[in-house]
């Protein structure tokens, strides 16, 4: 299924996530090491009468955040829009839309206010802080790994290095890359983040998504998304922040929501050229 920007901007609600995939040496990177086709994810926030926002991290700061007016790099909250068309003509991504059902009700827009209110402005991680977090965060998993070798020893140490390397070597060679950790220019961030209760952002899932965001002294967008998430009800608890990449929030895997809340299929977006 395909539909025009215009169309995917009409039909967004808080909580829908876009998901992005580029070609870059960053992107290919982060798609590589996730085992998944894309390498980057942000959530709308559509409220009363604003434009539709899109809450992510990115490295970048080509727009303005629209919590504080400011151009910053890390946590940013932008017209969605405009993002939307960013990530597309300047970091050469495809984006789709992945619509939450049932759509966010008030109490967990509410907690998605509180977890820009805490998050926004936190830095984006270096490489080194990025590659080291993906590797800790995926180990206890390696069910979702292309790559074999990866339960201990040499192995897990030999991913973390060839990933540096990639991501080095992107940062250095590419012009204007996209993916998250991306090349020169203004790229994108992403966020590990951890789960959260099966009630909404109150209680003790309130008090984890808080400790959550607290604790994150950097983060990419994964992390802000899940962060996010957890503090709506929609993760379970007790999960590392750096459990979460890009890939968690694509169809192909089975994240499962609490609450009987679900994430639709994928729906390619048709973005014009700037």
């Amino acid at each position: 299924m395909s539909i025009s920007l215009d169309e995917a901007v009409e039909l967004t609600r808080t909580g829908d996530l876009w998901v992005f995939r580029g070609r870059s040496v960053p992107d290919r990177a982060i798609q590589l090491t996730t085992n998944s086709p894309v390498n980057h994810v942000g959530m709308a926030v559509v409220l009363d009468d604003m434009p539709p926002l899109m809450w992510h991290a990115e490295l970048g700061r080509s727009l303005p955040d629209m919590w504080t007016g400011t151009h910053q790099r890390g946590v940013q909250l932008h017209d969605l829009r405009d993002a939307v068309c960013v990530w597309a003509n300047r970091y050469g991504q495809r984006g789709w839309l992945r619509q939450l059902e049932p759509p966010a009700d008030t109490a967990m827009e509410e907690a998605v206010l509180r977890t820009v209110a805490r998050l926004d402005g936190t830095p984006f991680p270096s490489t080194a802080q990025l590659a080291w977090r993906w590797a800790r965060g995926r180990l206890p998993h390696p069910r979702r790994l292309s790559l074999g070798g990866l339960r201990g020893g040499t192995g897990d140490r030999n991913q973390l290095g060839i990933l540096s390397r990639i991501i080095d070597r992107g940062e250095t060679g590419s012009q204007g890359g996209a993916g998250e950790t991306g090349g020169r220019g203004e790229t994108g961030g992403r966020g590990e983040t951890g789960g959260q209760g099966e009630t909404g952002g109150q209680g003790e899932t309130g008090d984890t998504s808080r400790e959550n965001a607290a604790a994150l002294e950097t983060a990419y967008c994964a992390e802000v998304v899940a962060v996010t998430y957890e503090a709506m009800g929609l993760l379970p608890a007790g999960r590392r922040p750096n459990w979460y990449d890009p890939g968690r929030f694509w169809s192909g895997d089975d994240l499962d929501l609490s609450g009987g809340a679900h994430l639709g299929a994928e729906i390619e977006v048709r973005i014009p050229p700037r």
